[in-house]
């Protein structure tokens, strides 16, 4: 018989969170078992082995996230516009696949120095370049400081995002697009041009005061 799809996906979100929670080299196939609730040989009729499981789990998230890049990327964006889409198709990652981002944030440097795990190093190299590339074109473009170290902001929004990993719980009070909001105003409007900032503040103040005038009509 073959393992149904459904299965192997119950194991490999109940392996995701062991694995998070304990690290990859800290955890046993028999501990897996025992919190999906079958036996050691068991778990082994669906995967021949934790480097398996470890596998497909993050192979997975990465597939579904260079997804939703690409998608952004191909969109046209301007600089600001990716930035702002890259950062919410991350937490949306982060909501679909918390258990996934923690493995690979602990797990990545390690796994990556073996042959099976090489995409891990790939993927990383094209995460860099397309988070530099938006901040370099805002930068040429003056959506963003001219003074602005690239590298450094780089670093700075990939470590801050995916580090949401650690406390976001899907199901919370936010949406992982709400939280994407709030965490864009808090970071961007400290990487654009001052007169940009006046700009768009006269431009909400301006929205602001037409909204008002408009509800006191009679």
């Amino acid at each position: 018989m073959t393992p149904s799809p459904e299965r192997r996906r119950e194991l490999l979100s109940t392996a995701a969170e062991v694995f998070a929670a304990q690290g990859y080299n800290a955890t046993t196939v028999r501990r897996i078992a025992d919190e999906a609730g079958m036996l050691a040989g068991s778990l082994y009729y669906h995967f021949d082995s934790k480097e398996s499981m470890v596998d497909e789990i993050l192979s997975t998230f990465l597939n579904e996230l260079w997804a939703g890049y690409d998608e952004v990327l191909g969109a046209g964006l301007g600089p600001r516009d990716t930035v702002e889409a890259l950062v919410t198709e991350s937490f949306r990652e982060i909501d679909r696949h918390r258990a996934a981002v923690a493995i690979y944030q602990k797990e990545s440097k390690h796994l990556s120095t073996q042959p099976r795990f090489r995409y891990l190093t790939e993927s990383q190299g094209r995460f860099e370049r397309a988070w530099l590339g938006a901040l370099e074109r805002g930068v040429a473009e003056g959506v963003f400081r001219a003074d602005l170290d690239i590298r450094l902001a780089y670093r700075f929004l990939r470590d801050t995002v995916w580090v949401a990993a650690s406390w976001y719980r899907p199901g919370g009070g936010h949406s992982p697009e709400e939280i994407a909001r709030q965490y864009l105003s808090m970071v961007l409007d400290g990487i654009t041009p001052r007169e940009e900032q006046t700009r768009r503040d006269r431009t909400q103040r301006e929205t602001q005061r037409e909204t008002q005038r408009k509800t006191q009509r009679p």
